[in-house]
C-alpha cells in the first residue's frame, strides 16, 4: 500500500506544468505559472525587489560580445537598476573629467557577466525543467561580503622605460676661425647641453680641425662627472666641466661684461675660489681667481678664459658612450653623456593626456614587482612616433617605444622623476609599468563586482542577506576600480551583507 507521502511525491513528479506547493509553516512556497515564471516568496514577507530572471542573466555569448566590443552598452536605469558608467553620479560629485574610453567599460561589463554567471552556477537560480524538488534549493549564497565605505580610485596602466634620459654629444672645439667677441686663436670646446641630442650646446656643426691637439685621456663609460672634474684631456691639458645653461662662446678677460661672466664667477665660487664679487663684470679680482684655478689645473696662468677651456652642462653628467680614444686628433664627437639620475620615460597615448600634468604622482612597477613613487617633471609635445633616433638608451624621448606598429600613432612624451633612487635597485635600464590615477571618489559605498546580479529589463541588484533569508535589492552603479564597484540604493549601507560567488 502506497503511503500518503509517496503518493504526493508521485503526483509532483508527474505534473509537468502544474503548481508545486509546500504548506508547512515557515517554508518557502514555490509556484510555476503558465508562462513558466517562478515566483519565490516567504509567508508574510514583503517583496522588496523583483528576483533576477534567468532570461536577464548574462550568458557566455554576452561575455564574448562585451569583450569583442560589438555591443558593450550600459544597463538601462529606468527600472531602478542604475547605470554602470556613473556619469550622473560623477556630475553630482563635481567630476568634469571624462571617463576612460571603451576599454574600461568593457572590462567592467565583462567582470559583471562573469560574476552573474558564477552566481547562477553557485545558487542554482537558473533551473531546469522542474525536475528538481524545492528541498534541493540552497538556503543562502555560497559566500558573502560586506558593503564597505572607502575611497575608490580608478587607474590606467601604461608602458614606460627606465633609463638615464636622452644622451647629448660633446664635440671637439670648433675651428680656430671663431667669430665671437674677443675670440682668441684657440678653438672652442664642444658643449654638451641637456635635451639637445647629438649636437654641441654651441649649436655649431663645425668640428675641430686636425692639428688642434691630440686627445690624451677620455673617461670610461658609466663615469660620473661633476663640476670641476675633467671631461677629457688634450695634450695633457685638463678640460673641466662647468655648470650653466649655455656654453662659453668667447674669450673672457678683464673688461668683459655679460651673463657668461656671471656664470663663470658662480662656478669659481662653487669650486672654492674667493676674493671677487659674483656679478656680470670681469675685473682684476676675477682674473686673480682665474689664475688660481688655472694653477690647480696645471695650466698656464693667463687670467683669461677661452671658449675651449671648459665644457658647460646643466649639471653632473654620466658618460654613456666614448666616441674617440687617446692618440686621436681632437676632432668630431668625443663622447656622449646623460644625466646622473635614473628617470622613467613614457610615450603616452594622447587619449590619456588629461591624466598627467607637472607634479602628478604616479606608481612605477619594476620587473621584480617592487614599486616606487615617481613624479611627472616634464611633458613634451604630442607627435607621431617615427622610431627612436636617440644616441643612447634613455626611455624618455618621444620616439617609438618598440611596438613596431605605431608609425602613425600620436604619443605624448612624458618624463618621470624618481626621488628614491635606491628603490630602483641595480636596474640601469628596464621596461616598467606606470600606473596613472584616472579618477578618485571619496567616501563611497562599494561591493565586489562579483556581487552584482543582472535584473530583468536592465539594471543590477545585489543579494542582501537578512535575518529572515535573502532578498534582491536594486542598486545604482558608480565607478569601477580594482575589482570593486560603487553602489547606492534603498537599504544599502555600510556593513550590509551581500552574497558573492564562492
Amino acid at each position: 500500500m502506497t503511503s500518503r507521502d509517496e503518493t504526493e511525491a508521485l503526483s509532483v513528479a508527474g505534473e509537468p506544468s502544474g503548481a508545486l506547493e509546500r504548506h508547512s509553516s515557515g517554508e518557502v512556497s514555490t509556484k510555476r505559472h503558465s508562462s513558466g515564471e517562478v515566483s519565490t516568496k516567504r509567508p508574510g514577507a514583503v517583496d522588496t525587489a523583483e528576483e533576477p530572471s534567468p532570461d536577464a542573466r548574462p550568458q557566455t555569448r554576452d561575455l564574448e560580445t562585451s569583450l569583442s566590443g560589438e555591443a558593450a552598452t550600459a544597463p538601462d536605469t529606468a527600472s531602478g537598476g542604475g547605470s554602470d558608467d556613473g556619469d550622473d553620479d560623477a556630475a553630482a560629485h563635481g567630476g568634469g573629467r571624462r571617463r576612460r574610453p571603451l576599454r574600461t567599460s568593457l572590462i567592467a561589463l565583462a567582470a559583471i557577466t562573469v560574476a552573474a554567471a558564477a552566481g547562477v552556477a553557485a545558487t542554482g537560480t537558473i533551473g531546469g525543467d522542474g525536475g528538481d524538488s524545492g528541498s534541493s534549493a540552497p538556503s543562502g549564497p555560497p559566500a558573502t561580503a560586506k558593503v564597505e565605505r572607502t575611497t575608490l580610485t580608478d587607474t590606467e596602466t601604461v608602458d614606460g622605460n627606465l633609463g638615464y634620459g636622452d644622451a647629448t654629444t660633446v664635440q671637439a672645439p670648433a675651428s680656430s676661425s671663431g667669430t665671437g667677441e674677443g675670440q682668441s686663436g684657440q678653438g672652442q670646446s664642444g658643449q654638451g647641453q641637456s635635451g639637445q641630442s647629438d649636437q654641441s650646446g654651441q649649436g655649431s656643426s663645425a668640428a675641430g680641425s686636425a692639428g688642434d691637439g691630440i686627445v690624451t685621456w677620455v673617461p670610461e663609460e658609466g663615469r660620473r662627472i661633476e663640476r670641476g672634474d675633467t671631461v677629457y684631456r688634450v695634450d695633457q691639458q685638463r678640460i673641466p666641466l662647468l655648470y650653466g645653461s649655455f656654453p662659453l662662446y668667447r674669450t673672457l678677460q678683464s673688461g668683459s661684461e655679460g651673463d657668461d661672466v656671471e656664470m663663470l664667477e658662480k662656478n669659481l665660487r662653487a669650486l672654492g675660489y674667493k676674493g671677487f664679487t659674483v656679478d656680470d663684470t670681469y675685473n682684476s679680482a676675477t682674473a686673480e681667481a682665474v689664475k688660481e684655478w688655472q694653477d690647480d689645473l696645471n695650466r698656464e696662468e693667463t687670467g683669461t678664459v677661452a671658449a675651449g677651456d671648459a665644457v658647460v652642462a646643466d649639471g653632473a653628467r654620466r658618460v654613456a658612450d666614448v666616441k674617440t680614444s687617446p692618440g686621436a686628433a681632437l676632432s668630431g664627437n668625443i663622447l656622449s653623456w646623460t644625466g646622473t639620475e635614473r628617470i622613467v620615460g613614457v610615450d603616452l597615448d594622447v587619449q590619456f593626456e588629461d591624466l598627467v600634468e607637472k607634479g602628478t604622482e604616479v606608481t612605477v612597477e619594476l620587473p621584480d614587482n617592487t614599486t616606487v613613487q615617481a613624479e611627472v617633471t616634464d611633458i613634451g609635445t604630442p607627435s607621431t612616433s617615427q622610431g627612436d633616433d636617440s644616441a643612447d638608451g634613455s626611455g624618455s624621448g618621444s620616439g617609438d617605444s618598440g611596438s613596431g606598429d605605431s608609425d602613425d600613432k600620436a604619443t605624448l612624451p612624458v618624463e618621470l622623476t624618481v626621488k628614491d633612487q635606491k628603490g630602483l635597485g641595480r636596474y640601469q635600464a628596464a621596461a616598467v609599468q606606470v600606473t596613472l590615477k584616472a579618477e578618485s571618489r571619496k567616501d563611497v559605498l562599494v561591493v565586489p563586482v562579483s556581487a552584482l546580479v543582472a535584473q530583468r529589463g536592465g539594471g543590477y541588484a545585489v543579494e542582501v542577506v537578512t535575518p529572515d533569508g535573502t532578498e534582491y535589492r536594486p542598486v545604482k552603479l558608480g565607478m569601477f576600480a580594482d575589482s570593486r564597484v560603487e553602489v547606492s540604493g534603498k537599504g544599502i549601507k555600510e556593513g550590509t551583507v551581500v552574497g558573492v560567488p564562492k
